[in-house]
């Protein structure tokens, strides 16, 4: 008779190290740039986790069903066993794989969802991109961050959230477009004075530098209602000094 229970967590064992691997040095990724895009990130691996569980389970049934039948499957059928969960995790942490937003895509859906999209965009375009732009892409994803939770406490409605749309949606994927379009032999040759790995990385600064504009913006409401509130405390307790008085 098979020991089902040593056998499960040989299997579950050996799949695990295989998805660990899958996940964090197996395909060497990089970390999020923010938030939003980790967010959809692991939810996605929800998935995959959901149906190599199902996987394990199907896997581990019919392994006991052929133990009881010809009592017991032996070394071999337990390494059968192992190699068709490690395929599991192979195949399912593979495919199908998280789609990277199309540039057209990026303007869509809510406030969370612009931000996690074009977050996931920027990760993409990474590899391509000299050094000192990184650095301000990884930056622009702690902005958009910001943004975003900005965006989600005002009207869709308002004018500054069709701004950002555009700063979101147009400027940023149509900076990085436009580099990638001149070869890479190209890139570091001077043209009017500076090169395209120059001139990415200014332009990536200054749309870095507005969405800090932006977000200051729609954070100028909040920071004066708080302002009021505390003026307001001040009024109503005598400041920090009262309530110093009061907690003796």
């Amino acid at each position: 008779m098979v020991d089902t229970t040593r056998e499960s967590d040989q299997i579950l064992g050996a799949a695990g190290k295989s998805l660990a691997l899958q996940r964090d040095g197996g395909v060497h990724r990089r970390a999020s740039i923010g938030k939003a895009s980790a967010d959809l990130k692991a939810k996605h691996w929800k998935k995959v986790i959901k149906r190599l569980l199902i996987a394990f389970a199907a896997i581990w049934a019919t392994a006991v069903a052929v133990g009881l039948i010809i009592d017991g499957i032996g070394f071999t059928g337990i390494m059968l066993t192992v190699l068709a969960a490690m395929i599991a995790v192979g195949v399912l942490t593979r495919y199908p794989k998280m789609k990277v937003p199309k540039r057209a895509d990026l303007k869509k859906g809510d406030a969370r969802q612009m931000v996690g999209r074009t977050e996931l965009w920027l990760e993409a375009q990474r590899p391509a991109l000299p050094p000192p732009a990184v650095q301000v892409v990884d930056q622009l994803g702690v902005q958009l961050d910001a943004l975003g939770l900005q965006l989600e406490t005002i009207d869709q409605n308002n004018p500054a959230v069709n701004e950002v749309r555009e700063l979101v949606g147009e400027y940023i994927p149509e900076t990085i477009d436009n580099y990638r379009k001149i070869p890479a032999h190209l890139r570091g040759e001077k043209h009017a004075g500076k090169t395209a790995d120059e001139r990415l990385t200014e332009s990536l600064d200054k749309i870095s530098g507005e969405v800090e504009r932006v977000t200051r913006r729609l954070a100028e409401g909040a920071l004066d209602d708080l302002a009021v509130k505390s003026r307001y405390l001040d009024y109503r307790f005598g400041g920090a000094e009262a309530l110093e008085d009061h907690s003796k």
